[in-house]
């Protein structure tokens, strides 16, 4: 009998799943939906911003994505899911049901509190607005709200191409790295020249400044939000999540509580395994979401995930070398750079088969 799965979202996980999902269900109805027309691949973002990579090298049409794997696509922005109805609802109040789905529809980096950043400043994710936002923006400083690991990239990947400032509101960068990697990681943003900023907490923005609450003025034409991965507010109202308003995943990836739904990527928070949102994790999930989708389709029983623990950090520092931490251990140097791209073009060239 044949099925209607949705891919809702065009994350890693889903992006990877939909090829081998194709071989494996020749007869379902498989549709990717996305709102965007273009999928952006993280890793070589901030390559493209530095001038390294061109302005379409991380993207992946999704029209033609979808043709080259016999599956179909949707352009629209999900607005939520009657997951008891199996129906996924769209902006443009259209409701499309399903038998399966498999949701991937990542996060997002906006900070609504602050009073004038939806007006004028842009979140790093959705990063098909932030790359139009730099294609047809003025130029003039940055200035960069969050200084973990991607926004540290992002501050020395901008900095190629105009002076930035780095706003931190905790302690120090890189909360997320060893001292070791993130005390080099400083060094390398102080030898770029990008000005850092801790315990600074941003009060308001303008049209050319962030305005921070002791009453500092920091010139601003572009100022982008990257403080830490957020939540798309309507899962929270149709689907169980944690604290942080994430999709809560039980081990087979499925959501609680609707076992015909499954969620990966930054959009899920696998409760028995909790891990940071990185890409590394959405791409190893792939083949477990595929197995799992079809043996729900036949009948039988979902198999558990198991995420690994650590995974190999590469961070590209704009200038051409590479600043990696793994197993504790921390490394740099333009060979490093040269092993990311070529492990973010092979990734690349797998999507674009």
């Amino acid at each position: 009998m044949s099925a209607t799965i949705l891919l809702l979202g065009a994350g890693h996980a889903n992006l990877l799943a939909a090829g081998p999902l194709r071989a494996a269900l020749p007869g379902a109805r498989i549709t990717l939906v996305d709102a965007a027309p273009v999928a952006t691949y993280s890793g070589m973002f901030p390559g493209m911003i530095a001038g390294r990579y061109a302005a379409d090298a991380p993207q992946i049409p999704l029209a033609d994505f979808a043709a080259r794997h016999g599956i179909g696509f949707r352009q629209a922005r999900i607005t939520g899911i009657d997951a008891p109805a199996r129906r996924a609802m769209l902006a443009d109040g259209t409701a499309l049901p399903h038998d399966l789905a498999a949701l991937d529809i990542g996060s997002h980096t906006a900070m609504p509190e602050i009073p004038g950043f939806a007006d004028h400043a842009v979140p790093v994710k959705p990063m098909a607005a932030f790359a139009a936002r730099l294609r047809n923006g003025a130029p003039g400083p940055a200035a960069v709200i969050g200084a973990g690991v991607a926004g540290s990239e992002i501050a020395l990947a901008l900095r190629r191409s105009r002076p930035v400032t780095l706003i931190e509101a905790g302690p120090r960068i890189a909360p997320g790295l060893g001292a070791r990697a993130a005390a080099a990681l400083r060094r390398a943003l102080d030898r770029a020249g990008v000005t850092v900023l801790t315990d600074a907490r941003p009060a308001r923005i303008t049209a050319d400044a962030v305005i921070l609450d002791d009453g500092r003025r920091i010139a601003s034409a572009l100022t982008v939000g990257c403080a830490g991965a957020r939540a798309q507010d309507w899962l929270a109202r149709d689907l169980p999540v944690d604290r942080a308003g994430f999709v809560r995943v039980g081990p087979t990836l499925q959501v609680e509580g609707h076992p015909h739904l499954l969620a990966a990527g930054d959009c899920a928070a696998m409760t028995h395994a909790p891990r940071p949102k990185a890409g590394v994790f959405a791409v190893r999930q792939a083949p477990d979401l595929v197995r799992n989708l079809v043996a729900l389709h036949q009948g039988g029983a979902a198999l558990r995930h198991s995420p690994q623990r650590d995974y190999l950090k590469i961070i590209s520092l704009a200038d051409g070398q590479g600043l990696a931490e793994w197993h504790g251990l921390t490394l740099q140097g333009r060979w490093l750079w040269r092993l990311k791209d070529r492990i973010d073009r092979r990734f690349m060239a797998g999507l674009r088969r």
